[in-house]
């Protein structure tokens, strides 16, 4: 890039002529412009070895045609096929009209015609074109980012849509991302994380060279690449990771790719978007690193993009609804029903009943789970009072509290004036956070916790054993219940390995003194052995799968009848 100091150093022109006469006069005319440094050539051999030497730093070239050795028509010749040399602007000096034009078909920018009379037109045609040298250096300065050499995005998708709509060719338009890059730096600092991007910025310009397209580092660890269609996208991948992996034998570097095919009608930065949708699909999975945009996809995406236009209307017309599945104490003969867990779902108009596995991670990504979670908690709250009030029983229930959720400054308030508003007791309303939550938010999550129990709710961590909670960490995280995940309960019958990692569990619970709620229980053999290792609570289809709140009375009523006799 040009900075200011570059741009105040005097100009450097070289004047190529076998007549020392014209080499003088032409430095006479422009040495009256301080600005200007002068370097002289006979020949067009000397020429083309001064140009060479100074290219750097050369402003413009005034070029006899007529000359021994090597002529003039031949050193515009060499300039044209020489990459780093053809944009230097030479201007020609000639006496005959029909050099004039085939000098301007062999790249000259303008000329001047001989004798030089008129010494005020050569200054202003030389100057003018420095000026337009000047110029062209800034914009390619902005053109390209400074660390890889490839496009700056704002160029990058002018030209892409520039080839798009002038192009005959179809292009695809792929994203390259590389994984965890921010722990790459943490890890080993700046200067090798620029190493990083500048050896994949250089292979995908050498990949350039072989297709014709463009590309861009558009964010710090994105690469964008507007290329014909490739044979084989997983082979330029494994190229691409194969020259990352050159950069040190001690550091994993780990790429990742969408690629979105060319389709009649579908703009660059349409297609962008959708090669970056299919690259996020591919994160963190280290064997199947490259996703191509499909039709399933676009589905996907589109039903996506509904739901996230439909939630603000689904929670006011109260599309969602509140599920329950009981939680039963299962250290008394016959369990008792202790609490139950809150679950949402989406009755939408249209779509029927939408499962919470479709929508509940996708507002979670798009940092729009709170709505879902502050409707889950106000209708939770509501049931709590009203079964208390109706059957004089007091069901404790639990929601979840999701990371956006334990950043918003007010959610202490909400969930404190939630309760006093409902009259009920602090610990009716238990707060499930996930164990990767504690890890990923450390300090401000533990704080916001902290201050939650203090005031009386109970905390459950959910899905207990999915995360990479250690032994240290646990013993400094509030909690007051572990909910172990499912996953561990699946094979416990047949897999002796799984039976000793709930006892684990079951042992780390006891060592911290806190309460275990096991997930997914669905068989008697399975409740057995939870039992029998002193777990105190199990939900699952063993019981009962999720109810509406007017099927899961009937599970109050029986509790009250039990109670009663």
């Amino acid at each position: 890039m040009i900075n200011s100091s570059e741009m105040e150093r005097p100009k450097l022109v070289l004047i190529v002529d076998d007549q020392e006469l014209n080499r003088d006069a032409l430095e006479s005319i422009l040495e009256e412009d301080e600005g200007y440094n002068f370097i002289f050539a006979e020949n067009g051999k000397e020429a083309m070895d001064l140009i060479r030497e100074h290219q750097n730093d050369l402003s413009i070239v005034l070029l006899d045609l007529i000359m021994p050795v090597m002529t003039g028509f031949e050193v515009l010749k060499a300039l044209r096929a020489d990459e780093q040399l053809k944009d230097i602007p030479v201007i020609v000096l000639t006496a005959e009209k029909q050099a004039e034009l085939e000098a301007l078909d062999l790249g000259a920018v303008d000329f001047i015609t001989k004798p030089f009379d008129v010494p005020d037109v050569i200054v202003k045609r030389v100057d003018r074109m420095i000026k337009l040298r000047e110029g062209q250096h800034l914009i390619r300065s902005a053109e390209k980012d400074p660390l890889t050499g490839l496009y700056s995005s704002n160029f990058f998708f002018e030209y892409a849509n520039r080839l798009y709509t002038n192009s005959s060719e179809k292009h695809d338009a792929i994203v390259l991302n590389i994984e965890q890059f921010h722990t790459v730096n943490a890890l080993n600092g700046r200067d090798f994380g620029d190493e990083v991007l500048r050896t994949i910025g250089d292979e995908i310009g050498i990949f350039l060279t072989e297709t014709e397209g463009l590309a861009s580092r558009i964010e710090a660890d994105r690469f964008d690449i507007y290329c014909l269609p490739q044979p084989d996208y997983l082979a330029l991948l494994e190229r691409i990771q194969d020259r990352a992996n050159t950069i040190s034998p001690n550091v994993s570097i780990h790429l990742r790719m969408g690629v979105k095919p060319y389709r009649e009608g579908v703009a660059p930065v349409l297609m962008f978007d959708r090669a970056r949708a299919a690259c996020s699909m591919v994160r963190g999975n280290y064997q199947k690193p490259l996703m191509i945009y499909d039709e399933d996809m676009r589905m996907q995406e589109l039903l996506n993009q509904r739901l996230l236009n439909d939630l603000r209307t689904a929670a006011e017309k109260r599309q969602l609804m509140v599920f329950y599945q009981p939680k039963y104490d299962i250290q008394c003969e016959p369990p008792r029903l202790s609490s139950a867990e809150a679950l949402v779902r989406w009755n939408h108009p249209e779509m029927g009943l939408v499962s919470p596995g479709s929508f509940v991670p996708l507002f979670e990504g798009n940092g729009l789970i709170g709505i879902v979670d502050s409707f889950v908690w106000q209708e939770a709250a509501r049931q709590i009072r009203e079964w208390r009030d109706k059957y004089h029983f007091t069901l404790p229930v639990s929601v979840n509290l999701s990371r956006s959720d334990v950043m918003d400054p007010t959610l202490i308030d909400r969930l404190v004036n939630l309760v006093e508003s409902n009259n009920l007791e602090f610990r009716t309303l238990k707060l499930e956070v996930t164990e990767s939550a504690y890890t990923e938010n450390a300090q401000h999550m533990l704080d916001v916790i902290r201050k939650l129990r203090s005031l009386g709710f109970e905390i459950e961590m959910d899905d207990f054993g999915s995360g990479y909670s250690s032994l240290n960490m646990l013993s400094d995280m509030p909690i007051d219940v572990l909910k172990m995940d499912m996953k561990f309960i699946r094979n416990i019958e047949e897999n002796e390995t799984d039976r000793r990692l709930v006892s684990l569990i079951l042992d780390i619970a006891r060592y911290l003194k806190v309460s275990v709620v096991a997930e997914g229980v669905e068989t008697k053999g399975q409740l057995e052995i939870l039992r029998a290792g002193e777990c105190d609570l199990v939900q699952g289809y063993y019981f009962s799968k999720p109810l509406p709140p007017g099927e899961f009375e009937k599970l109050i009523q029986k509790e009250i009848a039990i109670e009663r006799n």
